[in-house]
């Protein structure tokens, strides 16, 4: 069973972008864009305060006729954020993405500080993986 510890060590990034929730929606969308990244955290000081995502720029900036210059992170960012501690497995991270429709999770450590983020393609990949890999055991069982 894979834990989300695993999954951030096959990304190997450990640099977690962030913003503000005084900077506009428009330094985010740079951020993400220059990183190919399609979520941001949103930090206070070293709190986890919300979470941005490419989703909220266009639904709750672009759609409605707001200016994402004019726009700052804190009015559109998501404050009810769901963490995953590095200790989970990948199974509880599809769980509480699914349930929550979310598609990235903030990996916290024991003293809530961020040291990741997860998206939902970091776990389809790894639930891929590991399909091919019990597929190969199968097969080799048979021969």
């Amino acid at each position: 069973m894979s834990v989300i510890r695993n999954l951030l060590q096959i990304k190997g990034n450990t640099i977690v972008w962030a913003v503000e929730p005084d900077n506009t929606v428009l330094d985010a969308i740079k951020i993400m864009a220059n990183k190919d990244i399609g979520a941001l955290v949103v930090m206070s000081g070293d709190k986890l305060v919300g979470i941005i995502s490419e989703r909220d720029c266009v639904r709750k900036v672009m759609l409605q006729g707001k200016q994402p210059a004019e726009t700052l992170v804190e009015q559109i960012m998501t404050r009810a954020i769901r963490v995953i501690h590095p200790s989970q497995t990948v199974e509880e991270a599809m769980e509480l993405m699914n349930s929550h429709q979310i598609r990235h999770l903030p990996v916290v450590d024991e003293n809530e500080k961020v040291i990741g983020v997860i998206s939902i393609k970091d776990v389809l990949r790894d639930v891929i993986y590991r399909q091919r890999e019990k597929i190969k055991r199968i097969a080799e069982e048979t021969k």
